[in-house]
């Protein structure tokens, strides 16, 4: 009888396992919704557009520096403030190898881990404008939302690097919000530039705020972006992510005219 019942056994399973192999799928895609990121993060990681766009922030930056530094007697009272992330140093390895497993990644919960040990390249300029700041004389901070737990390992990376001016005291990272971390720089220092790739590296106004209202405050503070203020591209993540599109509401027609 035993015999006679695992053909059919083995039968019935294979059965099973071919019905329930769509819901499986379906199951596995709805557990992947960081998929979602692939095309932001692939642009990202792999452009050559961003790239250009990167290097063209710096540039534009350099020229700025050089135009405040003019006329100044002592440049050290004068202060570059940088984010880190996305901005000098590109973490886009960690945020791939989380969505290649669909973690994910704007959880944050994967992010010590690789400030501790992760091995982020810079962005492409930034050495370029930061070494240039240093030549000028200017006093350079960077604030970042790294966790200060593992300043250690912060300090570190940054100086493998070869960073300019990188100390416990020029690096400020996670505590309080990036404008009293901006206040403790202004303390002894002008800052002259502000450097980040989202908006709450220049102003707390941004900071968990709704996004009509932000792009009111982009449009509020016009005058500033490209002159002290200098935005870096990021596609990657950012409080936009779970923002609804809005389409065109005419009928799709296909076809040649």
């Amino acid at each position: 009888m035993t015999t006679r019942l695992r053909p059919a056994l083995a039968a019935a399973f294979a059965t099973a396992l071919a019905l329930a192999a769509p819901a499986l799928a379906e199951d596995a895609e709805n557990d992947c919704k960081v998929r979602e990121y692939t095309m932001g993060l692939r642009f990202q990681q792999q452009s050559a557009e961003i790239q250009a766009l990167q290097l063209q922030a710096f540039q534009l930056a350099t020229l700025r520096l050089d135009a405040a530094v003019q006329g100044v007697e002592d440049p050290s009272k004068l202060a570059v403030v940088t984010d880190l992330d996305e901005t000098i140093i590109d973490n886009s390895a960690l945020l791939a190898r989380d969505l290649e497993n669909c973690h994910t990644y704007d959880g944050w919960d994967t992010s010590t881990h690789w400030e501790r040990e992760g091995k982020p390249t810079l962005i492409p300029g930034a050495k370029e404008f930061l070494d240039h700041a240093d030549g000028l004389g200017v006093s350079i901070f960077y604030i970042s939302d790294r966790t200060d737990d593992f300043k250690k390992a912060s300090l570190a990376t940054l100086n493998d690097l070869a960073l300019p001016q990188v100390s416990a005291e020029s690096v400020l990272l996670l505590g309080p919000p990036k404008v009293t971390r901006r206040a403790i720089v202004e303390e002894n220092h002008q800052i002259v530039m502000l450097l980040g790739d989202t908006l709450h590296d220049f102003d707390g106004g941004f900071r968990k705020t709704p996004l009509d209202r932000q792009k009111a405050l982009v449009h509020e503070n016009a005058a500033k972006f490209g002159t002290e203020w200098i935005v870096l591209p990021n596609a990657s993540y950012g409080s936009w992510s779970g923002a609804d599109l809005q389409g065109w509401d005419a009928e799709i027609v296909t076809g040649d005219y």
